[in-house]
Order: structure tokens, then C-alpha cells, then sequence
């Protein structure tokens, strides 16, 4: 009997264990069941992917040809695809910048962005220019050799080494590291480039008034899909009425439900970038249409697994999705 009394003395604690394991077992079942699901879709991006296409559509492709910007290369926001690499205009932005043609998307997110803005006249001597997380990017050289006023900013050194950006070689850690010879001579970076730090996350109050702004890749790294968007939204005000913003970022081409999100890196799906392009315009601010067609193209159709190949790189492997770059454009409203 007093072996009974003790047992049941001791009951609720041994209910309590008892209930915290089940919580514990339940926590384990959906760590599992999300574990499945990236397996799945991992699975389902590497069967995708096991083709390289066959050289004659990669290897030393495209080939440079003669070019000049294009007219209307860009009406619409669009995603990188295939068939932009053999225009000519293509060409003329790769040459022009120092770089080497090849597939490559983070090529396509600096045409886009130069050809984008060239084609809407914001280009030009005496234009203020603003560009985010510039990293080791060549705009800043460019835009500064067209006689734009260039401000280039990115994060503080050391909240670069906290986020790992230093270590990458991906970071600006001062403005001697954007000098391209090559790309603008010397004496016009010199007068027309400046360096300063800033997070995009709170972009400092007095850079304003500018006629374009640009980021390359940068916006999904701010630390969730909504901060990203903020940031679009905010990089905006930095613009004088009439300016325009020109921004790549990575793109969701396997789903418009689930995504990669509140991690170092983003995915945006289409229903992200359309309720983006709403809450722009209602603001009284001009959102170009999304065009989210994707290519059909040999070179569209593979799917690069990490580590990530030099060349063809169009479309990537994240975390079981196939991500690919995304352009958006923005042009500020009148003032209000």
C-alpha cells in the first residue's frame, strides 16, 4: 500500500515527463517531414540537372558579335533567359564593362541593369547615381566613365566580416578596390566615384535626391523576402522625382508557394514581386510589368548544382529550388 501512495505521489511529474516527450516526438515528426520535403524537391532539382547540355550550346558561346545598347531591350522586368546573350547589345554592355562573354547570370544582372537604365536616358553626364552592396561590381566604374556622379555604398568592414562577405571577396572594402582602367580612366573614377558605408537594411536619411540607383543581386541577403521588399520600396526615396531604381534579384522558378525565406539568402516568388509591384503603384510610383516567362532554351533547361560551375550558369540549384536573376524597375512618382 505505501509502495501505491508513493507511485501515485510521484504520478504527475512522471505525466509531465511523459507530455514533454510527446512534444518532443511531435517536434521531431515535423523536423522530419520539412527534411523530406527539401530531400524531395532536392531530388527532384538533381534529375533536372543531370544533362549538361551538350557543348556546342555552352562551350566558347555565345560569340562576341558587334553591337551598340539597344533601343528597347527591356519594355518589361524580366528574368535572365538564354536568348538574351546573342543580342548584340549583349555583347556591346559585356565589352564595354571588362567582362568576358559567357552564360552567366550574374552577367545578365549587369546588362540588365546598364541596358535598363540606358534605354530609359538615365545615363548621362551630371546624373547622380546610387548604388547598393556594390561589392567588386564594374557599374560603378561605368556609370562614373559616362560622367555620372557615382555614390557606391556597402556595408561597414565590420559588418561585412560578421556576415561573411569579407571573407568572400565580395565585398568593397574601399573605393581603390572598384577602379577599372579598363572600364573608366582614372582621372574621371577619381572625380566622380565616392565610397561610404551603409546597410540597406537602414538606409542613412541623406542619401536622397539622386536620378537613378541600382543593386546587383544584393536584396536577397537583407535577411527575409519582406525586408528585401522593404528595401525596394525604400531604395525609391533615395530618388528624385521622375528617377529611376534598377534591381536584380533571385527569382522562385520552381514555386509561387513555398520558398527559401528568414535565412542569409531569399528566394522571391511571383506572387512576392506582383504584391511589390502593387504596393509601388499605389504609392503614386511606376512598376514595370513582370515578365516571369522562363526560357526554353538548352542552355535555360539546366539546372547548376552547388559548387556552382563558371559556365553555364543560368539557373541554379537553392536549397531544392531552381532559382534563376530577376530585374525589376522602378520610376519614382511626382512629388507629393
Amino acid at each position: 500500500m505505501l509502495r501505491f501512495f508513493k507511485t501515485l505521489a510521484r504520478l504527475p511529474m512522471r505525466l509531465r515527463r511523459a507530455e514533454d516527450r510527446i512534444r518532443l516526438i511531435h517536434r521531431y515528426q515535423d523536423a522530419m517531414w520539412l527534411f523530406l520535403q527539401d530531400h524531395q524537391r532536392e531530388m527532384r532539382t538533381m534529375l533536372s540537372s543531370i544533362a549538361l547540355p551538350d557543348p556546342s550550346h555552352w562551350r566558347n558561346q555565345p560569340p562576341m558579335v558587334p553591337g551598340q545598347p539597344a533601343a528597347n531591350a527591356f519594355p518589361q522586368a524580366t528574368v535572365c533567359r538564354q536568348s538574351s546573350f546573342k543580342e548584340p547589345y549583349f555583347s556591346f554592355w559585356t565589352g564595354r564593362l571588362g567582362e568576358g562573354l559567357r552564360y552567366h547570370r550574374k552577367l545578365w544582372e549587369f546588362v540588365f541593369i546598364c541596358q535598363a537604365l540606358w534605354e530609359r536616358g538615365a545615363v548621362k553626364p551630371g546624373a547622380r547615381a546610387l548604388g547598393f552592396g556594390v561589392g567588386l561590381e564594374p557599374l560603378p566604374a561605368f556609370f562614373a566613365s559616362e560622367g555620372c556622379e557615382v555614390v557606391a555604398t556597402d556595408l561597414s568592414p565590420e559588418r561585412a566580416t560578421e556576415a561573411g562577405w569579407a571573407q568572400s571577396s565580395q565585398h568593397a572594402i574601399e573605393k581603390e578596390a572598384l577602379r577599372r582602367p579598363w572600364v573608366c580612366p582614372d582621372e574621371l573614377f577619381d572625380r566622380n566615384v565616392s565610397l561610404r558605408n551603409c546597410d540597406m537594411n537602414a538606409i542613412p536619411s541623406d542619401l536622397t535626391d539622386f536620378d537613378f540607383c541600382w543593386s546587383a543581386c544584393a536584396l536577397e541577403h537583407l535577411g527575409s523576402i519582406e525586408k528585401g521588399l522593404d528595401f525596394i520600396v525604400n531604395s525609391v526615396a533615395c530618388l528624385k522625382p521622375g528617377g529611376w531604381a534598377v534591381h536584380t534579384t533571385e527569382f522562385n522558378l520552381s514555386s509561387n508557394d513555398g520558398t527559401i525565406d528568414n535565412l542569409s539568402t531569399v528566394l522571391f516568388r511571383r506572387r512576392d514581386l506582383e504584391a511589390l509591384a502593387e504596393r509601388l503603384n499605389a504609392s503614386g510610383h511606376k512598376a514595370a510589368v513582370f515578365d516571369f516567362e522562363p526560357g526554353d532554351r538548352p542552355v535555360d533547361a539546366y539546372i547548376d548544382l552547388p559548387p556552382y560551375r563558371a559556365d553555364p550558369h543560368l539557373t541554379a540549384a537553392l536549397m531544392g529550388y531552381a532559382a534563376t536573376s530577376i530585374g525589376v524597375i522602378v520610376q519614382r512618382g511626382p512629388a507629393v
